[in-house]
C-alpha cells in the first residue's frame, strides 16, 4: 500500500506517514456511510442534536492529544488550542440553532385558492468535505457539524499537510456509536479529493482557486452542487480621519496572526497619502517588535510556514516587488530554524503598485504591503481591481464613513474598523465575489440549510380542472 510521508514543519523533517486510501476502499466506506444516513435523517432533529452533545463530551476527553497532534501539524500551540476551543463553540452554536432552522414551511396559492402547500426538507445523503490545511480540525468540521445536523451522512478528506489530528478526532468520534455510523475523516491526497468527488451528492471544498476549478468542474460532470471557498487577496483601506494606533494595530493583527495563513488575512494596504509616511513608520515599529516562536514553541507570536512550499511563493512575490522598484522595510527574508522549518517575521513593503505579484496574487504569507491613495474613490477602484473577493477591511475615523466605503468594496465580508472579523463571527450570511469562491454561504442560517433540497407539495383541496375546460370553444371571440 502507498504512503505518504509528513513534513514536520517546525523541523522540516519527514517523521510522520500514513496510508493512502485504495479506490475500492474509499467507495465501501462512502456506501457504508450512506447506507447508515436513512437511519440518522430519520431521526428527529433533537436527538441529532443529543447525539453530538455527547460528541462534544469526548472531543473533550480526546482534547489533549488532539491538540497536540494540531500542534505538530501546525507548528504553534496557542492556535491549537484556539481551534480546539472554536471547535467545540462552533457545535455549541449550531446545536442550539438547528431546531428552530430545520422547518417546513406551507401556504395558499394567490391564483388558485384551492391550491395548497407544503414543503419537504430532504438533506443531501452523502455530503463530501475536502479541507486544507491552514486550519485543518477547523475546516474539516466547518462544513461536517452542520451537515451532520441536517441529516446528512458526511466524509471528510483532510490535507495530506497536516494529518495528524486526524487520528485523536476519529477516536473521539468512534466513542458515539450513532455518529460514527454516519461520519468519518479519511486522509489522503488530491487523488482522494478527486475520487471522493465522484462518490458523493454534494461536495465541499475550501482552497486554492486552481485547485477549486478543478473540483468545480469534477462536480458538473457528476451533476452535483459544489459549495468552494478560494483564495483571497483581501484589502484593507485606511483613510486619513483613522486613529493611527488603532488602525496599525489592526492591520498588522489581520495581517500576521498565524503567519498570515488564513484566508481572511489582509494582504493589500491601501493608505490615504496624506497620513502614508505616519503610518508605515508606526506599522514597521510594531512589526519589529513581534518574535517569532521559536525555538520555544510556547514563546513568540509567528510560527512557521505549515506549507514549506508557501515559503517559496512569499520569496518570489518579494524579489519581484523589489524588482519593480519596492522597499522592504522589515522582514523579507526566509530564515531557517531547528534544522529545516521556514519562517518569515512581518514584513513591510512599500513603494508597491499593481504591476506586482505582491498585489495582485495570494501570498498567504506575514507580509503587508502599503500603496498609497489620494483620493476614497481610487482607494475603492484600487480595492476591486482583483480577480478575488472574498473580504475586505476599512478603517475610518467613524464606523458611518468607514460603512460608506465597505459597501462600495466587491467582497463577500467587509470588516468596519477593525479586521478578519469573519475568523470570530459567524452568524451573517456571506458569499463570495469574484474567483474567491461560489455556492451558498457557509455562515448565518443557509450554513445549515444549504444541505437541503427543499420538496414542494402541492394539494388540490377542491375539484381539479377537467380536459373539458380547455375545448377551444371556451374560448372568447372578442
Amino acid at each position: 500500500m502507498e504512503t505518504i510521508r509528513v513534513r514536520n514543519p517546525r523541523s522540516g523533517q519527514f517523521d510522520y506517514e500514513f496510508p493512502v486510501p485504495e479506490p475500492d476502499d474509499l467507495a465501501r466506506r462512502v456506501g457504508e456511510l450512506r447506507a447508515a444516513q436513512q437511519g440518522w435523517t430519520a431521526e428527529s432533529v433533537e436527538r441529532r442534536v443529543a447525539t453530538l452533545r455527547r460528541w462534544q463530551e469526548q472531543l473533550l476527553a480526546h482534547r489533549i492529544e488532539i491538540v497536540d497532534a494540531l500542534t505538530i501539524d501546525t507548528g504553534r500551540h496557542l492556535l491549537a488550542q484556539a481551534e480546539f476551543g472554536g471547535t467545540l463553540a462552533a457545535i455549541d452554536r449550531w446545536c442550539n440553532q438547528a431546531p428552530g432552522l430545520i422547518h417546513e414551511d406551507e401556504g395558499r396559492s394567490q391564483a388558485q385558492p384551492s391550491i395548497t402547500w407544503r414543503s419537504q426538507l430532504v438533506p443531501y445523503a452523502m455530503v463530501g468535505v475536502i479541507s486544507p490545511w491552514n486550519f485543518p480540525l477547523t475546516l474539516s468540521l466547518i462544513d461536517a457539524t452542520p451537515a451532520l445536523l441536517a441529516g446528512c451522512a458526511v466524509l471528510v478528506k483532510p490535507s495530506e499537510v497536516t494529518p495528524r489530528f486526524v487520528e485523536p478526532l476519529k477516536r473521539s468520534i468512534a466513542a458515539v456509536p450513532e455518529l460514527a455510523a454516519v461520519f468519518d475523516l479519511v486522509p489522503g491526497d488530491g487523488r482522494t479529493g478527486a475520487a471522493l468527488v465522484g462518490l458523493v451528492d454534494v461536495v465541499c471544498f475550501t482552497g486554492s482557486v486552481r485547485t477549486g476549478r478543478i473540483v468545480a468542474r469534477a462536480a458538473a460532470e457528476n451533476f452535483i452542487p459544489a459549495f468552494l471557498e478560494l483564495g483571497g487577496k483581501d484589502p484593507v483601506i485606511v483613510t486619513e480621519s483613522a486613529d493611527l494606533e488603532l488602525a496599525t494595530d489592526v492591520v498588522l493583527r489581520a495581517s500576521v496572526l498565524a503567519t498570515g495563513q488564513a484566508c481572511q488575512s489582509l494582504e493589500r494596504v491601501y493608505v490615504q497619502d496624506t497620513i502614508h509616511d505616519r503610518f508605515v513608520q508606526l506599522l514597521t515599529e510594531k512589526a519589529e517588535g513581534v518574535p517569532i516562536n521559536h525555538p520555544d514553541l510556547h514563546r513568540g507570536v509567528v510560527g512557521p510556514l505549515i506549507f514549506d512550499r508557501q515559503a517559496d511563493v512569499i520569496a518570489e512575490q518579494i524579489d519581484d516587488a523589489l524588482k519593480r522598484g519596492a522597499r522592504v522595510l522589515c522582514g523579507g527574508l526566509v530564515e531557517i530554524h531547528g534544522g529545516g522549518g521556514r519562517w518569515v517575521r512581518p514584513t513591510v513593503v512599500v513603494d508597491v503598485d499593481h504591476t506586482m505579484k505582491l498585489m495582485t496574487d495570494e501570498t498567504f504569507g506575514p507580509v503587508m504591503p502599503v500603496m498609497k491613495f489620494h483620493t476614497v474613490d481610487e482607494a475603492v477602484a484600487l480595492a476591486n481591481e482583483s480577480i478575488y473577493g472574498l473580504s475586505a477591511a476599512v478603517i475610518a475615523g467613524t464606523l458611518e464613513e468607514a460603512e460608506s466605503i465597505g459597501r462600495r468594496i466587491d467582497a463577500g465580508a467587509v470588516s468596519l474598523n477593525d479586521g478578519s472579523l469573519t475568523g470570530v463571527m459567524h452568524e451573517a450570511e456571506k458569499n463570495s465575489f469574484k474567483c474567491s469562491g461560489l455556492g451558498g454561504s457557509r455562515m448565518g442560517p443557509a450554513g445549515l440549510t444549504r444541505f437541503f433540497r427543499k420538496k414542494a407539495l402541492i394539494r388540490q383541496t377542491g375539484r381539479p380542472a377537467t380536459i373539458g375546460l380547455f375545448d377551444e370553444a371556451n374560448a372568447s371571440r372578442s
